[in-house]
């Protein structure tokens, strides 16, 4: 992917325009002791500092541009139950115990999500529920399957099957054939969210530095984390930078893909146009491989998410690259203005599952997402505090479910990415 200079300031998407707060911290200057290093300023290695802070870690967390800035401050805001990969994926994977426990860990990280914003006071517009839509007619019998599943196997009766009939009510969309509805699941600013981690951060006593672009790292008596004005010695170094790692770990970077994905935001919608949209403020997604997935904003604009692109550059105009999916599903909303159109990157991994791991005794990792981030990543910081701390059983949990190199390693993997997704793209298009 395209490096990234350092420091620079939010993109502009309406998250950036609607920010609440405005945080600025000072670049690493010289050298600094910390009992754990972090390298990124998103959701993982924010609620890495978070937590070690409440078990008492001295924090040295450096950031190469604004903490929020990357997919943290850019995604759907979407807070999904569970985890990335189906249960019944996990449990040939893993085994029928493991995937009752990583199920149980995808409902706390929704839990610690909430609980985060309610012990810190982080006003982020959380609202609650999931309608997640057939695209085809032979998804609506899976998605069926999928809540019988849940009902009778995890006991988790917050998630329910809505026919054909009933989601007509429930939504303006076109081209659906039944849906899910998961009240289980919350929604939420996704910068506003990040802002609120750093303020927090920041209250427990971490040090945050921005603009400070790690170089390289190396151990030994100590984890040695350079930057190109100074360095941090730490005991134990945490590896958050998930689409932005580069070639900063090869050891890791090749089970990770880093992937552009894009949204636009509408003006302002009269409040009966965005009730008909979504009745009932939940947010969306639908079942098709290269997902689109939406949600109404605090203003009632309609925040949209899907498309993909195949070359490393973003459009030159993401508004209405993104529009043409939107108006796919909502042709209503072809006289609508667009007022913002971004994009970013994010990790994914070959099973879409996040990959967890530790590189020695001091140097852990979490990243691949796979656009489960808001839940999983949050989770992520606190199972990497408790693993530091000395409790790695959570973390080996979510580390013992299978990683996957891709196929050319860091240097192949890009047009063999291309290849499948041109492939489910087509898929999704063909039915």
């Amino acid at each position: 992917m395209t490096k990234h200079p350092q420091n620079q300031a939010h993109v502009d998407s309406w998250y950036a325009a609607s920010a609440n707060r405005q945080l600025a911290f000072p670049p690493l200057q010289g050298e600094v002791e910390a009992d754990v290093c972090i390298i990124g300023g998103g959701y993982t290695g924010l609620s890495s500092a978070i937590h070690l802070r409440k078990l008492g870690y001295s924090v040295a967390l450096l950031e190469a541009n604004k903490v929020g800035w990357g997919a943290s401050g850019r995604n759907g805001g979407h807070v999904g139950t569970g985890q990335r990969a189906d249960q019944h994926d996990l449990e040939k994977w893993v085994g029928r115990d493991a995937a009752h426990g990583l199920w149980d860990l995808g409902l706390e990280a929704v839990d610690t999500v909430c609980a985060l914003i309610a012990e810190y006071g982080i006003d982020c517009e959380l609202k609650q529920g999931n309608l997640h839509v057939a695209s085809k007619a032979g998804d609506a019998a899976d998605l069926r399957e999928h809540v019988e599943h849940l009902n009778r196997e995890y006991n988790y009766q917050q998630i329910r099957y809505v026919d054909s009939d009933e989601l007509a009510d429930m939504t303006s969309g076109q081209g659906f054939h039944g849906a899910t509805l998961d009240t289980g699941c919350r929604h939420l600013h996704p910068l506003n969210y990040a802002l609120g981690l750093a303020a927090a951060a920041q209250q427990e006593g971490a040090q945050l530095f921005e603009g400070s672009r790690v170089l390289s790292y190396s151990e030994g008596d100590r984890v040695r984390v350079k930057t190109d004005r100074g360095q941090v010695n730490a005991r134990y170094l945490v590896l958050a930078c998930n689409g932005y790692l580069e070639n900063l770990e090869p050891r890791t970077a090749g089970r990770i893909m880093p992937i552009n994905n894009y949204m636009l935001a509408t003006e302002p919608l009269d409040a009966a146009l965005a009730r008909r949209l979504i009745r009932d403020d939940t947010s969306m997604s639908d079942t098709l491989f290269v997902i689109n997935y939406w949600k109404l904003s605090a203003d009632n604009r309609l925040l949209f998410g899907g498309g993909e692109s195949y070359t490393r550059r973003f459009p030159a105009d993401i508004g209405n690259f993104v529009r043409k999916y939107m108006l796919r599903i909502y042709p209503e909303l072809a006289d609508t203005r667009i007022d913002y159109g971004w994009g970013g990157t994010l990790a994914i991994t070959l099973n879409r599952m996040p990959d967890f791991g530790r590189l020695s005794g001091s140097v852990f990792y979490a990243h691949g997402f796979s656009g489960h981030g808001v839940p999983t990543a949050t989770l992520a910081g606190k199972l990497l505090a408790e693993a530091i701390h000395g409790n790695a059983t959570r973390f080996d949990l979510m580390a013992r479910v299978p990683s996957h190199t891709f196929p050319g390693g860091t240097l192949l993997r890009w047009p063999g990415l291309v290849a499948g997704m041109l492939f489910y793209a087509l898929r999704d298009r063909l039915g």
